[in-house]
């Protein structure tokens, strides 16, 4: 499962059936055995990180953590919580089974089966009519089950046997059945930002469950364990603790007090080196300067790895995409016309496939820009033309164009003595468009690279036809 803190203690990922979580406290032992990201599993509502938008007062999720006095008369809600690996799905699951009177009972999609589902549903009915215990069943990755094992939960979810919370990181209007969503609450939660994981980073430093003040974190390696987690939590407090590890093998000789965690000890942990690049800073215009400039100069080697110096110092990949399509116009041009479709579509495929695939997306924009013959020339007509418009030239339009469709209009001679293009051979007419002073200036002059040569051709026959020469 891709929770925010893992599987707790006493679960086992190998058995096929559901898993009835013991919430009571194990040995001192056991948890310290137990990962990082297990063990700072928030308890509350109140100490998961981000999702403040799920979170406020009186929300669904606060009423359902609350427990079944605070769930109203109706009764508790089910839920289908969505969003990216690492978001906080097991998580608030496994806080809202803390609630009184609660039995947690967890379901993989990937191992089980319509009987399993049947089973937990008949110990969800005993358990709420013989001990009046309210059972959670956490399904993860809901998106995996099949019709009929959707539909096996139809009866549980409506009759209130369960309160599900099923967990998927795809579009639940696609991969979930549409009774089951009309029964559910579904939540959709954000990708966790760069302060939300250096503030659990932070945290997890000083907490007694975690690290209890035994390293310190330097800025330069807290910022590269953020860079690294790419929003997700349970990443980066699994790369804490190697980095961690880390730092106390090189300080076996050192006296006491906590240990310097460095980024040369994160570089270490993670074998990926540090990016020097500040987003908000030079660095971040500076390699943006040099991937656009390499896509225009032809050279998609150099560009390839501008991208891949963007994309692993986790910048945004939209941005990038932005970039992109800006070239594929300006740079690019009418010379190949298809490589604006492609940036386009690359800008939409990011939006909705996300990362780490957009970058397979962005590469095959960027190799398509890169190696297509360049014309700036739709570009720079433009800008002669905005030069003229600053001028003041171009007064009036010609009586024959205006609009022709209002009372009065072809009394003041408008539209008198328009050619309608569809009529006239070739489907191109003599007629003057634009102003008086501004009859035979070319601003669109084609260059002679890929598609524009063709362009040329036509684009001399079309003016003389139109100018009548």
């Amino acid at each position: 499962m891709e929770d925010l803190f893992g599987h707790g203690p006493g679960n086992d990922d190998d058995d096929d059936g559901p898993v009835a979580v013991d919430r009571a406290p194990s040995s001192a032992g056991a948890k310290q055995r137990s990962p990082l990201a297990v063990r700072m599993r928030p308890r509350t509502l109140d100490e998961v990180v981000g999702q403040q938008h799920l979170l406020g007062q009186g929300s669904p999720l606060r009423q359902l953590a609350a427990g079944a006095d605070a769930a109203g008369p109706a009764g508790p809600t089910s839920l289908i919580l969505w969003g990216p690996p690492g978001t906080g799905k097991t998580t608030l699951a496994h806080v809202i089974a803390r609630g009184p009177g609660r039995k947690f009972v967890e379901l993989s999609a990937i191992t089980a089966g319509v009987k399993d589902v049947r089973r937990v549903m008949d110990d969800a009915l005993t358990a709420r009519d013989l001990y009046k215990t309210t059972t959670v069943l956490f399904l993860d990755e809901i998106h995996r089950f099949n019709k009929a094992q959707q539909d096996a939960l139809l009866p549980g979810v409506e009759n209130r046997w369960v309160v599900l919370v099923a967990a998927t990181t795809e579009n639940p209007s696609f991969s979930v059945v549409s009774p089951l969503l009309s029964r559910s609450l579904l939540l959709t939660l954000k990708p966790l930002t760069d302060a939300d994981i250096e503030g659990l980073l932070q945290r997890a430093v000083v907490d007694a469950r975690g690290l209890g003040g035994k390293v310190e974190l330097d800025d330069e390696a807290l910022a590269h364990l953020v860079r690294l987690s790419g929003g997700d939590a349970r990443r980066a407090l699994t790369a804490l603790e190697a980095a961690a590890g880390v730092a106390f093998g090189d300080a076996d000789d050192a006296g006491e007090g906590a240990v310097q965690v460095a980024l040369k000890h994160t570089e270490r942990a993670l074998d990926v080196a540090a990016v020097r690049y500040d987003r908000a800073g030079d660095q971040h215009y500076d390699v943006a300067s040099a991937f656009i400039k390499s896509v225009r100069g032809s050279d998609v080697d150099a560009a390839l790895h501008y991208l891949a110096r963007m994309l692993e110092a986790g910048e945004d990949p939209r941005f990038v995409a932005r970039r992109i399509v800006i070239s594929a116009a300006e740079d690019v041009g009418m010379a190949d016309p298809t490589a604006l479709q492609t940036a386009v579509a690359a800008a939409q495929a990011v939006q909705l496939i996300g990362m780490p695939e957009g970058r397979i997306v962005l590469a095959e924009a960027v190799v398509h820009l890169a190696t297509a013959p360049k014309s700036n020339a739709a570009y720079m007509g433009l800008n002669k033309a905005v030069a003229d418009v600053r001028a003041g030239l171009g007064n009036g339009i010609p009586a024959h164009l205006r609009d022709a469709h209002y009372p009065g209009s072809k009394q003041l001679g408008h539209g008198l003595g328009y050619k309608y293009a569809h009529d006239a051979p070739h489907g191109v007419a003599t007629q003057q468009y634009p102003p008086d002073d501004l009859v035979g200036k070319d601003y669109y002059q084609p260059t002679g690279n890929g598609a524009e040569r063709d362009i040329a051709v036509r684009l001399e026959r079309l003016r003389k036809i139109v100018r009548g020469k």
